[in-house]
């Protein structure tokens, strides 16, 4: 019986494929309903709620960040009122209490640069040996990774505090970049994917021409890895971005720090009794950092989904 295909076409197609071309032929009026997608209103209507409740916050936000003080109470909180204020705003957030708004962006920036890219670089070089290498204990290495997945990092804060002003390492940066630096479900993360991104007979062949494991690493397996370690890195700048806890802990010297805690000082400043309102100000501040998480993520989203074997083309 014709099925109205190429038999060359179909010459070493897998039976998966031969099953649904054969049952089109068959059953003509269910070739369409093989090809498209069923839709479900109902998860149509849960994926606009959805929506609805993550962008309504961030709506609200832009909107109030270009109302004045008195505006910002007397209008509908979804639509733009009069005067639009959003460059006065800015200049009031960067010039207010002596510009120390910058000085917490500055903090935050350094934070992010040595946390969020020294744990990053320390889970892929852990999570890759891990992947790649035995070594005696590796399993008890594997068990104490998991375990330190399940312990929130908010209950070790008040213990390392602790260790670190017997140390004399508080109110100092150090006291939140040094913390920052361990990641253990970044590690897991990254040894999940090297298992299986990087194949072990890539390395096997390098080695047999002569590469060392450091030129294997940096030429191959970090092409390899570099959608991993991406997606990790955002994670990290993420959570450095948004760390709060950790440094409200460690410091009190506000010139130390970073946004999350200087912003929520100018909210309990702006409910203080008698205490001057700054509402316009805490929330056009808000909006100015996450303005670099926005960048951060458009630039690297390129990179999220990269040729998983690009080092496995030889130059």
């Amino acid at each position: 019986m014709a099925l109205g295909y190429d038999d060359v076409a179909l010459h070493g197609a897998r039976p998966e494929t031969m099953a649904v071309v054969t049952a089109g032929a068959r059953y003509p009026g269910k070739r369409r309903n093989l090809r498209r997608p069923r839709r479900s209103w109902l998860l149509t209507v849960i994926m606009c709620i959805v929506l609805a409740y993550i962008l309504l916050p961030l709506i609200w936000l832009i909107v109030s960040s270009t109302k004045t003080q008195e505006s910002l109470f007397g209008s509908f909180g979804l639509w733009f009122a009069q005067p639009f204020a959003l460059w006065d705003n800015v200049v009031g957030v960067f010039t207010y209490d002596g510009g120390i708004y910058g000085q917490w962006l500055l903090n935050t920036l350094m934070y992010v640069v040595l946390g969020a890219g020294g744990s990053t670089l320390l889970a892929t070089l852990a999570g890759y040996g891990l992947a790649k290498f035995d070594f005696f204990g590796k399993r008890a290495v594997m068990a104490l990774v998991i375990g330190a997945i399940a312990i929130p990092a908010t209950a070790l804060t008040v213990p390392t505090f602790l260790l670190f002003s017997q140390m004399g390492l508080t109110n100092t940066p150090w006291a939140v970049i040094l913390p920052s630096l361990i990641s253990p479900f970044g590690m897991f993360l990254i040894w999940a994917y090297a298992r299986e991104a990087v194949p072990t007979e890539l390395l096997e062949a390098a080695r047999m021409d002569g590469a060392g494991e450091l030129r294997t690493f940096v030429s191959i397996s970090s092409r390899l890895l570099a959608p991993g370690v991406v997606s990790v890195l955002l994670l990290e700048v993420v959570g450095s971005w948004n760390n709060y806890f950790l440094p409200l802990i460690m410091l009190n010297d506000p010139r130390w720090y970073p946004l999350t805690v200087g912003l929520n000082q100018w909210n309990n400043q702006a409910t203080t009794q008698g205490g001057e309102v700054i509402y316009n100000l805490v929330i056009t501040g808000s909006l100015v950092m996450i303005v670099p998480l926005v960048i951060a993520f458009l630039l690297l989203q390129r990179y999220w989904q990269a040729g998983l074997t690009a080092g496995a083309v030889k130059a």
